[in-house]
């Protein structure tokens, strides 16, 4: 691989991070408290269900190891900033996304690399190759976490400052993130190619009932509108860029990248569709946006 991905891809999910990281106070973290049913769900979805519906998917689809453990990543990854951005549009609670991005971003530490060991234990795509040992577990965390944690403190400490960066960050993160996942797919033009048709309706069925467990399983326990939109964009919209990296720096694996790729591009298009279907037109309809818009547009935009 060369240094495009392994020096560009951790630098901009570095950046992206860190813009998420200026966007948080550890009031975001708190505020789960207050809607816990909400925040449960939405967890239980993500962590636990969202990655027994993918293992049913890829064993239907037939998928060869690799890209199966692929695609168990890519489930076992995070919401991604851009789900602030849907749920901003669409009138979602998007101080529920930013707090279920916060907490999400800290769980994923520890689920990812479980996740994903025990679809390589299963799937064994590497010739008894062990995957994401303990080692590697401490570069996942640095590469979520710290840069988070930097942002933060930046926030809290020079909240002049941290305003003052938001904009620069935003436009840096898009910048060298359009970059090195454009070289990316030059250098693997072939490979993207061979794999596309493969992938392609997976990823779409994943990201629909993805988005269609968010909504629908919240609003079954009696969680309102707003906050079900919230929960359907998170859950939906998962960051493929975070499973790109760990696949191809962490792992060293291409062909591992792919799924996460394919979803990736295809994901924004199937998440604005499924938005008009479920948006809060009573909240278009009086004019009210939801709260914290200022805060939600930096990580949102950071994707």
């Amino acid at each position: 691989m060369s240094a495009l991905t392994t020096i560009g891809l951790p630098v901009a999910l570095g950046i992206i991070m860190f813009g998420l990281g200026l966007s948080l106070t550890l009031g975001d973290f708190a505020r789960v408290l207050k809607q816990p049913k909400a925040v449960i769900v939405a967890l239980l979805c993500q962590l636990v269900l969202l990655p027994l519906i993918c293992f049913g998917l890829v064993l239907a689809f037939q998928l060869p190891p690799i890209l199966a453990v692929g695609m168990m990543m890519l489930a076992a990854s995070p919401g991604g900033t851009t789900a602030n951005l849907y749920s901003h549009l669409f009138r979602g609670d998007v101080a529920l996304n930013i707090s279920l991005t916060a907490v999400n971003s800290v769980i994923a530490v520890f689920t990812l690399p479980l996740i994903t060991n025990l679809a390589i234990l299963y799937f064994n795509p590497f010739d008894d190759q062990l995957g994401l040992q303990w080692a590697k577990t401490v570069e996942v965390f640095a590469i979520v976490l710290l840069p988070v944690a930097l942002g933060m403190i930046v926030r809290r400490f020079w909240p002049r400052f941290a305003k003052a960066m938001d904009k620069p960050v935003r436009i840096a993160s898009v910048v060298i993130l359009v970059v090195v996942i454009a070289g990316a797919v030059a250098q693997n033009w072939a490979l993207l190619l061979e794999n596309f048709g493969r992938l392609s309706l997976i990823t779409i069925v994943f990201c629909l009932i993805s988005l269609t467990v968010g909504y629908f399983a919240p609003r079954l326990v009696k969680v309102g509108k707003r906050q079900s939109i919230a929960s359907s964009f998170e859950i939906g919209i998962h960051n493929a860029t975070l499973a790109i990296v760990i696949a191809q720096t962490v792992l060293g694996s291409v062909e591992l990248s792919l799924p996460a790729a394919v979803y990736g591009v295809l994901m924004f298009f199937i998440a604005f569709g499924f938005g008009f279907l479920i948006r809060d037109r009573s909240a278009a309809a009086d004019g009210s946006v939801p709260d914290r818009t200022d805060d939600a547009a930096a990580p949102a935009a950071s994707a």
